[in-house]
């Protein structure tokens, strides 16, 4: 896997916007076909061929990641199913590592998921994913991206960056830079991501590193750095980053731009920004395990998601960036040209694309992110281990004197 220099990220970012999955000249001129009164789809492709054999697809996508009718939201999984007559079991995960340990647990079976760009290079590695068949999929124009170059097993979804989220009612100074994470004047008021990669990267940048890491040695610096963070931590979190920061439980977070967006529209009072060492860029993408058991409909299903009406009502709903052409041009000044949703050339350049690790530096971190994470538990533990036998010790104690006094009385 080749890392992203700078200068192919800002082309990416380029490609992006000038876009990646564009709908092909055929469907835009030709006859529409209405699903219902805010989504269209193109007639040129036969959404019906599975009607009459109750199909079920299982797709798993992230938490907060679709327009699911909340909110006054178009609710793209109904209209999916309304037009096609396939049910979609739509089941959520709030991080990379836990869609793969699912997958690999072999407890479920999928047929869509959205995994990010290095774990979509690690899957194909391990052989977990299908090869796509584009002819089921002609809203995808190929684009080349550096885990999956030739679009053999992925489609993107959405794109976007890393940064910090904070409260300005809480704090005095607006954060430049990840070392902000560390400050101890908000000791108990900043929150973490709860997964090794993101968590990693974000201290790998503040000690100058890259957020891919050369050797196993350079896992263990990095997480040293995470475990002198641990006592400003409030809490590590994912999705309960929303309740945390719209509630006003916490003065600044690391998080993704997109949800980022979100959290400022229901909290005015929340910022974001782009630390000054470089955030991470990150492609979402569709994929087929090579399990699936409906890999045609799942196609269709990943068909459907790149058709311009329905890109639009999710990336308007979840404020994360398209690679849709013609979705973007539809979006509302604010979120088209906002500076969290499409960052500069300045963010940009200085922006790192995650790489596939290899097997020993992907286990050193995950096992040094548990050691770290557990460290203090593990004492509290013995703690309280140490004082519930101090506990038992008075106890018994005290009841052997009373059984020696009431011994001594009947004397």
């Amino acid at each position: 896997m080749k890392q992203f220099t700078r200068a192919v990220v800002s082309a990416a970012l380029c490609a992006a916007l000038s876009l990646a999955c564009t709908l092909p000249a055929f469907a835009a001129e030709g006859e529409m076909l209405e699903v219902n009164e805010d989504i269209s789809v193109s007639a040129d492709y036969d959404w019906t061929r599975f009607a009459n054999d109750h199909l079920t697809l299982n797709v798993y996508n992230w938490g907060l990641y679709i327009s699911d009718g909340s909110d006054d939201s178009v609710n793209v999984i109904s209209a999916f199913e309304d037009l096609t007559g396939i049910k979609v079991n739509y089941t959520t995960f709030d991080s990379n590592e836990s869609l793969y340990a699912k997958m690999k647990s072999g407890g479920a079976s999928y047929d869509v998921i959205v995994p990010s760009d290095y774990m979509v290079g690690k899957m194909i590695a391990e052989n977990m994913l299908a090869e796509l068949d584009y002819d089921n999929i002609p809203n995808m124009a190929n684009l080349g991206w550096s885990y999956d170059p030739d679009n053999t097993y992925s489609v993107p979804y959405t794109w976007g960056t890393t940064g910090i989220i904070y409260n300005t009612t809480m704090v005095e100074e607006p954060p430049t830079s990840w070392a902000d994470l560390w400050d101890v004047e908000y000791a108990g008021n900043v929150l973490m991501f709860n997964n090794s990669r993101d968590a990693y990267a974000i201290a790998a940048k503040k000690m100058g590193l890259s957020l891919n890491p050369s050797s196993v040695e350079e896992v263990d610096d990095v997480m040293k750095e995470l475990q002198a963070q641990k006592s400003v931590v409030q809490a590590y979190v994912m999705d309960e980053i929303f309740d945390k920061m719209e509630g006003g439980e916490a003065a600044m977070a690391p998080y993704y731009a997109g949800d980022a967006l979100t959290m400022i529209d229901e909290n005015p009072d929340l910022a974001f920004v782009s630390p000054e060492e470089g955030v991470n860029f990150f492609v979402d993408s569709m994929c087929i395990p090579a399990s699936s058991k409906h890999k045609e409909a799942a196609e269709m299903f990943i068909n459907f998601m790149c058709e311009p009406d329905v890109g639009y009502q999710n990336c308007d709903f979840i404020g994360y960036s398209t690679p849709i052409t013609e979705v973007w041009e539809r979006l509302d000044d604010d979120l088209k040209y906002s500076p969290i949703a499409y960052p500069s050339d300045e963010v940009m350049n200085k922006a790192e694309v995650f790489v596939t690790l290899p097997d020993d530096i992907n286990a050193e971190m995950d096992a040094k992110w548990s050691e770290m994470k557990s460290y203090d538990e593990s004492g509290s533990g013995w703690l309280i281990v140490v004082f519930l036998l101090g506990a038992i010790a008075i106890s018994g104690f005290n009841i052997w004197r009373k059984m020696r006094k009431k011994v001594q009385d009947n004397y």
